[in-house]
């Protein structure tokens, strides 16, 4: 896409917080709707073509370079666009804590997700998939607490500037277990993702591809 990105995302999935990096970054980008987490084939092969993980989000540069992975491409997107201040330089002292944490969550939290959101993937037997489900939500609860003890909040996670990190956790802290368990186990975390929430240059994106109803942090 000349001038542009080219974006494979869904609404109500990780590739929403490219969506709210790409929004700030104040980029144009086209959407592919892909939601590969469904029962939809055709979504899964509109994807193919950037990622043979079959997943979103993937992103086309505007060179046409392709990019996979939420947190790399985030960080990417930071490091191409540095006046929008959404990701820490190479000399800024938060830069390794930044890049410790992005990897954390993509690691230790949203890759649960392959496994949470289908354990038959792994395990054939239905009758103990409640139990891996209940356990996936007790590591999740405990990863956010981990994380939350590893980080010293001011307004953000990382201090008083928002980045991609915020971004990155508005949005997986949206995942089951949702949020009740998320501000438990992360309570200083969770005021820096509900000042994100709030943004008012998001407002019409969390509106359209991942809205707030009554009851959903309890689901």
């Amino acid at each position: 896409m000349a001038g542009g990105y080219l974006l494979y995302s869904a609404a109500g999935s990780g590739g929403v917080a490219v969506e709210a990096a790409l929004t700030l970054i104040g980029a144009p980008y086209a959407l592919v709707e892909a939601p590969t987490f469904e029962d939809d084939a055709a979504a899964g092969d509109r994807v193919l073509q950037a990622n043979p993980m079959r997943q979103v989000p993937a992103l086309v540069l505007p060179g046409g370079e392709i990019m996979t992975e939420s947190a790399a491409i985030l960080v990417r997107l930071g490091e191409l666009h540095p006046g929008a201040g959404l990701a820490p330089g190479p000399d800024d002292p938060r830069r390794s804590a930044f890049l410790r944490w992005m990897s954390f969550v993509s690691a230790a939290v949203y890759s649960l997700y392959w496994i949470k959101d289908d354990p038959s993937r792994l395990v054939a037997d239905p009758a103990i998939h409640t139990e891996i489900d209940t356990a996936i939500q007790d590591r999740i609860s405990q990863c956010w607490a981990i994380m939350e003890a590893g980080v010293s909040p001011g307004r953000y996670i990382l201090g008083d500037e928002l980045t991609v990190l915020d971004l990155y956790v508005a949005v997986v802290s949206r995942f089951r277990p949702r949020r009740q368990r998320f501000h438990a186990a992360a309570p200083r975390m969770g005021e820096a993702v509900r000042r994100v929430d709030a943004d008012p240059r998001l407002a019409a994106l969390w509106a359209g591809r991942y809205p707030f109803f009554e009851g959903w942090d309890r689901l």
